[in-house]
Formats: structure tokens, C-alpha cells, sequence
């Protein structure tokens, strides 16, 4: 299809059109109209960088463009979201990630062999419940482990999330391969995990072709090697769509909203149940989450987990809106301006 023969109808010109971003190449976008059509495109600066709440596009997202008729053509919007899975910016003073957007499936990826620990899926299912989307687990490389070992693993994710679904999986045995294929006609999917847990390896078994590079596992630690760098999509047969990322050490807790009683269901049922509604769970008599915490009812451990994810959460919403007012009085909250005196 030519984008001369369906032009959106949008004031102010006629070479305006919609698609879906593929791939993401530092500050150059994929663009895909009409599932054929593939085109390249940079963000128009006066609509993202000169405006301090622009959200910036990601794989994933539909975005408005205009076509200049030569060279990339020009992101002026990014359309409104159903899902998204943010991360808390590692550069200071620069808004969070959006990792990828518009999604029906999150498949959080950890390998059984030395990648697996409920503190970090604590943090990605806590991320993920912000997303939207339905959050899978998938256990990846169970041909390492066990069958007694992969049992207490599933044991423990079901201690921590009873809704969670789990799926143990091997692209080398094919365990758990045609249940994962099987949830995929029609749906976008996308892979969160650290680098090495075998995100690549699942993106090719689905495909049936290899459309990622993958690395051995290290004999030093039995980690696999980082190999994906930028975010993409791959485009199954069965018009489902994966969305692959590259390894993320540590998740960060965003500023998005999200709810997090899957995960700590307990925790914030016995928070409703103190006596008093602003109780801090420290010295006040009445507290259901201290007598918890004495009679070993509460997990001491997740509950420490659960507040410090809360504080995370806390202080992102105030980097974003301190920055917000940098940007919108930079005289009282970045450098102010040298005044000129006379005779200089």
C-alpha cells in the first residue's frame, strides 16, 4: 500500500498517517502501516523535546507521522496506550522508560540455572501489575535442573503469587513450548528478563526460524551471554506478535500507578485491619501488621520488600515532578541568568 492512499485527516496538512513502531534504534523509529509497509521515522522535535510531559514513542506504540516526501518521515504523536511497562530512568533527571507498549501478554523470563530468586520476581511482578497486560512466568532451561528442584521453584513463585501463571519451559527438551505457542494466535507478548535467561532462544523456537542471535552459556557462572540490544517485534504466522527486549539488571520501581495486592495480598489486608486508618505500623496498639510480624503470620521479609518497593515508587513521583518544575521555571529551580551590569 501507498501512504498516498490512506492519508488521516488531521488539520493543518494532507501527508498524515498512522502505523505501529517495530524497532527502536536509538533515536530512529521502525515504522509499520498496514502490516506491509515498513518506513523510517525521527521524532519531531518541537512535539517530544521541547515539551517536559511528550510521550516519547516505543515498540509497540501507534504513532501519527507525516510524510515529508524525502528522508525519514516525522513522529508528531503518540496514540493512547492500553498497556505499557515502565522502568525508572537510570539518568538523573530524565523521565522513565517505556520498555514497550500496547501488549496482551507479559512473559517474565528467569532461568532455572542461578538466574531464579523470589526477591527479583517480587520486583518484576510488582512492575508488571503496573503495566497492564497478564503477566506469565516462564522458567526457562528446566533441561538444567531437576524435577525435585523445579518443584520447589514452582512452590515458592505460588507461596508468593497463588494467581501467577507458570510455565516451565526448554527450547532444548521442548517442554512447555506448544502450551506457550498455544496462548499466542492473535495476541502481542512481551519478553522482560536479565540478560542470559534465554529471551532470545524462546523468541526463535516460537518463530520456527533463527531471527535472533544467541550466545553460549558462560562456564564461569552457567549465565547465558547478553546478545539483544535494541526492542523489537517478530511477527509469528498465527498473527501473534513478540516483543523482545534487551536484559534489564535491575528493575526500579516507576512512577506509573499500579496495584500490587496479587503479589502482597496479605500484606495490605492487614494493613486495612489496624485500628487506626493512618497507623505506621510502628508503636501504635491495635496494629494487625506488627502482631502479624511477632507471631510470624506475616513474612518479615516481604513485608520489608513491600515497603521499600512503596518508597521507590514514592520518590520516582517526586523526581518527576521536580523535574517538571525545572523544566517549567528553570530560574528558580536550575541555573538562574547572570543579570548584565553596566559597563560590562
Amino acid at each position: 500500500m501507498k501512504l498516498e492512499e490512506n492519508p488521516l485527516e488531521i488539520d493543518g496538512g494532507e501527508n498524515f498517517y498512522k502505523g505501529m513502531i517495530i524497532s527502536v534504534h536509538k533515536d530512529r523509529y521502525e515504522i509499520m502501516v498496514d502490516d506491509s509497509c515498513i518506513y523510517f521515522g525521527r521524532l519531531k522535535p518541537s512535539v517530544y523535546y521541547r515539551n517536559p510531559q511528550a510521550v516519547f514513542p516505543t515498540v509497540g506504540d501507534e504513532v501519527v507521522f507525516e510524510n515529508i516526501m524525502s528522508g525519514d518521515v516525522i513522529i508528531v504523536e503518540t496514540m493512547p496506550r492500553r498497556s505499557c511497562f515502565f522502568r525508572a530512568n537510570p539518568t538523573q533527571g530524565l523521565p522513565d522508560q517505556a520498555v514497550a507498549a500496547n501488549f496482551d501478554y507479559v512473559f517474565l523470563v528467569m532461568s532455572l540455572n542461578r538466574d531464579f530468586h523470589i526477591g527479583k520476581l517480587t520486583r518484576y511482578l510488582a512492575a508488571a501489575s503496573k503495566a497492564g497486560g497478564t503477566a506469565v512466568l516462564l522458567l526457562s532451561k528446566t533441561d538444567l535442573i531437576t524435577e525435585q528442584e523445579l518443584k520447589q521453584c514452582v512452590e515458592q513463585v505460588a507461596y508468593l503469587a497463588p494467581k501467577l501463571m507458570v510455565l516451565p519451559v526448554s527450547t532444548y527438551s521442548g517442554e512447555g513450548m506448544e502450551q506457550l505457542r498455544g496462548l499466542l494466535p492473535g495476541k502481542k507478548a512481551v519478553f522482560l528478563g536479565a540478560s542470559g535467561v534465554g529471551k532470545s532462544s524462546l523468541v526463535n523456537a516460537l518463530m520456527g526460524e533463527k531471527v535472533m542471535e544467541t550466545g553460549d552459556i558462560r562456564e564461569a557462572d552457567a549465565q547465558g551471554r547478553h546478545t539483544t540490544t535494541k526492542r523489537q517485534c517478530f511477527f509469528m504466522p498465527n498473527g501473534g506478535i513478540l516483543m523482545d527486549t534487551p536484559g534489564m539488571r535491575k528493575i526500579m520501581m516507576s512512577r506509573a500507578e499500579g496495584d500490587f495486592s496479587d503479589i502482597f495480598e496479605e500484606t495490605e489486608r492487614l494493613m486495612s485491619s489496624c485500628r487506626f486508618r493512618n497507623c505506621t505500623h510502628k508503636n501504635e496498639p491495635g496494629c494487625a501488621v506488627r502482631e502479624a510480624l511477632e507471631n510470624g503470620s506475616l513474612d518479615e521479609r516481604q513485608y520489608k520488600e513491600y515497603l521499600q518497593l512503596l518508597m521507590e515508587e514514592s520518590r520516582a513521583k517526586g523526581r518527576e515532578q521536580h523535574r517538571l518544575k525545572r523544566l517549567s521555571r528553570p530560574g528558580k529551580y536550575g541555573k538562574k541568568d547572570r543579570k548584565w551590569k553596566e559597563g560590562e
